[in-house]
């Protein structure tokens, strides 16, 4: 699964790097996003091929939602069952995104601790999760955009630490996964296949990522592995 990730770029960087149309939506760079809070997420315009960023609540909320308690489990959704499953089957195949982030986190348990990991592409360089997103309508009548990661098999950097990973897309995919018209999920399935392994790294990092109130560049710092060692007999 993906629970953590980071996303330490400036709005303009991100905009430039992803070629999308200047939204109104603010925010700071971030180190600890966790699940129900507001990410940025880039759409393709419906009516023209032109990429859109907007911020979305993380764990997707089906359009027929009776409330939002379902949002909690609904921040992943496997690439392999997608399809059939009646919350994220119509996003699949007309509500598809971007979520761009810069390194992801994954717990390994030792003992009775959990190890954390960040998961870097090209030494750190920005990339896209696939993701789907849906609206839904609150009890006041407003609209709720909300989204999720897909995820899939884990290459052979990822499976070292769990046995899922989110799907990362190659930039050459970008444009073939938000064409709206793209509807034939066979289609967009090759795309859901684990990152090159090769283009992956993965180290150690502090603890201080646990708590979700943490959130600067000291959470996805390396930490030595006499760290590691010395916490782990505390």
């Amino acid at each position: 699964m993906c629970g953590r990730y980071r996303l330490s770029r400036r709005k303009q960087i991100v905009e430039e790097y992803f070629d999308t149309v200047s939204g109104q939506e603010e925010w700071t760079p971030r180190y600890d996003i966790a699940p129900t809070q507001p990410i940025p997420v880039i759409r393709q315009n419906p009516k023209e091929p032109v990429r859109e960023l907007t911020l979305m609540r993380w764990g997707l909320i089906p359009s027929w939602a009776k409330d939002s308690s379902v949002a909690a489990q609904m921040i992943n959704a496997r690439s392999e069952t997608a399809a059939t499953k009646p919350a994220f089957r119509e996003p699949l195949k007309s509500c598809r995104c971007l979520i761009p982030a810069d390194g992801f986190y994954e717990w390994m348990r030792t003992g009775k601790t959990k190890q954390p990991y960040c998961f870097e592409v090209n030494g750190g360089e920005l990339f896209a999760f696939a993701g789907l997103w849906d609206r839904w309508r609150d009890a006041s009548g407003n609209w709720v955009k909300t989204c999720s990661i897909l995820t899939t098999t884990p290459n052979a950097v990822t499976s070292t630490v769990h046995d899922r990973m989110p799907v990362i897309l190659i930039p050459d995919s970008y444009d073939l996964w938000l064409d709206p018209g793209m509807q034939n999920v066979g289609a967009a399935s090759d795309l859901w296949k684990p990152y090159d392994a090769r283009l992956m790294r993965y180290y150690p990092i502090s603890t201080r990522i646990n708590h979700v109130a943490n959130d600067d560049a000291e959470c996805s710092a390396p930490v030595e592995p006499g760290q590691i060692q010395n916490r782990l007999f505390l």
